[in-house]
């Protein structure tokens, strides 16, 4: 559900919030790049403050779900504050959208765009939380690159499949934001708010289930 939403919201940043990601920041860094050996100062604007601006949230959200340690639940609790800061990240997000329903100004959009990679900053670090090598809802390269190794290794596909459905995930909600943010932009907000408020419910109930000892070099 998280990788969902981080779909929902790269597509919303990249379509309407100025063409930038609210969380692929590799491809972020190289929209500055390519902004300053073509002179294009607004792209430049707008890839550099989405990129300050998840540094932010990482900062925020890291600080608020702290690190696995030995005993940690199945899903500590840490992680559920985390995520709720995140949502109301997007409930500003929400506030910020619903006062300029139309034809908003660059620095709005901008604006919106610094809150959305804010928010996906915060959820990146609480998922760090967790102490499992590898595992992400918002940087995926390495889970496609680790999938595609395992094919290649014979692995059994009950291993590969976690990593093909957070895939799966991330592609599905990248269309669902695309057919959204096009067709029906005013729900967009929803896109990104409705899932975290359903993780946050569900987690809550898992919240005291005993976990196992994370090894030392899960940490």
């Amino acid at each position: 559900m998280l990788t969902f939403l981080t779909g929902c919201a790269d597509a919303v940043g990249f379509l309407s919030l100025g063409g930038a990601f609210s969380s692929v920041m590799t491809g972020n860094m190289v929209l500055l790049g390519l902004s300053a050996g073509r002179g294009e100062a607004d792209l430049a604007l707008t890839s550099g403050c989405a990129i300050v601006s998840f540094i932010a949230g990482v900062l925020a959200g890291a600080r608020l779900a702290g690190s696995a340690q030995p005993g940690d639940p199945v899903w500590p609790g840490r992680v559920t504050r985390a995520l709720v800061l995140e949502l109301l990240v997007f409930v500003v997000f929400l506030v910020v959208w619903e006062l300029n329903p139309a034809n908003r100004s660059e620095h709005v959009d901008l604006a919106l765009l610094m809150l959305s990679a804010a928010a996906l900053g915060v959820q990146s670090s609480a998922i760090q939380r967790f102490g499992v090598p590898g595992l992400s809802s918002t940087y995926l390269t390495g889970t496609l690159t680790s999938l595609i190794a395992g094919v290649a290794a014979r692995t059994p596909w009950r291993g590969l499949r976690p990593k093909a459905q957070v895939l799966a995930a991330l592609m599905s909600g990248a269309a669902v934001g695309a057919l959204v943010a096009v067709h029906l932009s005013a729900w967009s907000p929803a896109l990104l708010i409705v899932p975290l408020v359903f993780v946050i419910a569900v987690s809550s109930r898992m919240a005291e289930e005993p976990g196992v000892e994370v090894s030392p070099t899960a940490r």
